[in-house]
């Protein structure tokens, strides 16, 4: 039987292997100049970035353009950018199902009850952040479940955005680089044929350290940035702190997920109990969960509504207005335009590394920059940052550049656990850190909808993806750790230090 239907297709282009990179260049540079400079969040025009970039590519291609329509589709059905897809929408769900039960109230009246003030709120959501990642495995999920959900109750008691939002980026970091059931930590991983439960036994005194750092940062930056409280209303009474109830579906999330089960099952679960505690308690009506809202003068949905089970998903609406509406509708679609985004980036990484780009990278960092083991660590965190600034999904961009710090680390003797945990950490930092990652976007997608949510919530209060950088501070510190472990040799391991268990394939 032929297998030459398998093989890859390879690209040439006009102007050699590195114009396979302009897609992913001409979509860097529009979403600097439009999130950076121009100061506009917009996810759905950086799809147009990404549209127009992969069109200007197209101009450059020596050959079929066939072979580079069907290479961007190649692209586009990758497990991995599936995957995160899968991951977004079922937090979305979830997150805004505990949200319409008053989870975000509970947690208001909680930190005033404990007195965490605007101070220690960003240090406490970091922590708690990265606890719900690490168990659940998801730093995009976590980004968009806090955003949604911890986000608003920290700006109401006065805790800076910005500072806030990247308290929470960087949770999601921690989790992302260390727990066991991380998609960036199984490809890590395995990848570099080490086993899991090794790998992050080795890289835990490498997160700890940086999240030591991180705390401290988070605990000065939050006294120096607070603000004064938000006027939100009626938040008072003992109904507000009934939405804490919640705390066990997020615990079902968690418990689950540590068990062993997939993310997909375990977020399930989560909704399912959300779901049933909103209606069992009388948290939220059923039409906020999920409502069918149809015309007033239909008869059909005049008969719907005098049904007691079918009617309570039924909504009376004026002509002209109907919709699909509730949690589960919102949680979803909101991602929609994030979804579209990062099909199309993974597209772009596809075209640069079939048309050689990352290839002509990866042999010139081995022939003239490492050169020496302290040189070559360095550039395999170097080298993962710049994948990282051109493919906004971790798990991608770990894919891309392992086999570079696989023969890189061979060729210096490096040992496979220390090779995964340079992958990993910086793949896990960076996505979390640039304007246009897919961790951070995810998080602000979630956040664009808060002022639909909240009366109280402004637009002012929504943070510029573009502004959050430099506040990811667990993010930072991690990239410093290993560029500092790479240069003074901190807990290098070669092969013969020691052999690697059997890999785990999860």
């Amino acid at each position: 039987m032929s297998h030459s239907s398998e093989e890859p297709k390879s690209l040439r282009f006009y102007g050699g292997r590195a114009a396979s990179a302009i897609p992913i260049a001409f979509f860097i540079v529009w979403a600097i100049v439009q999130s950076g400079l121009l100061g506009i969040g917009d996810t759905s025009g950086l799809i147009v970035g990404i549209l127009v970039g992969l069109i200007v590519g197209m101009f450059f291609v020596r050959g079929s353009w066939k072979t580079y329509a069907d290479i961007l589709f190649d692209g586009m059905t990758q497990r991995v950018a599936a995957t995160a897809i899968v991951a977004w929408l079922w937090a979305g769900m979830f997150a805004e199902t505990i949200q319409a039960g008053g989870f975000v109230d509970g947690l208001v009246w909680a930190a005033e009850a404990v007195r965490v003030g605007a101070a220690l709120f960003p240090a406490v959501t970091f922590l708690l952040a990265a606890l719900l990642a690490t168990g659940i495995g998801t730093g995009y999920g976590t980004a968009i479940a806090f955003t949604a959900l911890v986000f608003p109750a920290g700006v109401a008691i006065g805790a800076s955005p910005v500072l806030l939002f990247g308290a929470i980026l960087s949770g999601a970091v921690f989790g992302d680089n260390l727990a066991p059931v991380s998609d960036t930590t199984i490809v890590s991983a395995v990848t570099q044929d080490a086993d899991i439960g090794g790998v992050v036994a080795s890289r835990f005194k490498y997160a700890i350290v940086a999240a030591v750092f991180a705390f401290a940062a988070y605990l000065v930056a939050g006294g120096a940035m607070q603000g004064a409280p938000v006027d939100v209303g009626d938040a008072g009474g003992a109904g507000t702190a009934f939405g804490l109830v919640h705390l066990l579906s997020i615990g079902v999330v968690i418990v689950t997920a540590v068990r062993g089960r997939h993310i997909v099952e375990a977020i399930s679960w989560g909704i399912v109990l959300s779901v049933v505690l909103n209606l069992a308690l009388g948290l939220s009506k059923a039409s906020a969960i999920i409502a069918f809202e149809g015309s007033r003068e239909s008869a059909l949905v005049q008969s719907m509504d005098a049904l007691p089970v079918i009617g309570a998903f039924v909504v009376p609406v004026a002509p002209g207005e109907t919709a699909v509406a509730g949690s589960l509708y919102t949680g979803a679609v909101g991602f929609f335009p994030l979804i579209v985004l990062v099909l199309l980036i993974v597209a772009a990484a596809q075209v640069m590394q079939r048309g050689g780009g990352f290839e002509a990278i990866q042999e010139f960092l081995l022939e003239r920059v490492a050169t020496t083991v302290r040189r070559a660590e360095t550039t395999m965190v170097l080298g993962t940052a710049l994948v990282n600034a051109m493919i906004t999904i971790n798990t991608a961009a770990e894919i891309a550049i392992a086999p570079y710090i696989k023969t890189l680390g061979r060729r210096f003797n490096i040992n496979s656990y220390r090779r995964a945990n340079i992958l990993d950490a910086n793949t896990a930092a960076l996505g979390y850190i640039f304007p246009w990652g897919g961790g951070l976007l995810a998080g602000y997608s979630a956040m664009q909808r808060l002022p639909e949510q909240y009366e109280w919530f402004t637009q002012a209060m929504v943070v510029n993806p573009a502004s959050v950088f430099p506040f990811v501070f667990h993010g930072w510190f991690l990239v410093a750790v290993f560029l500092l472990a790479a240069w003074t040799g901190y807990g290098r391991e070669y092969v013969s230090d020691r052999e690697s268990e059997e890999v785990s394939r999860v």
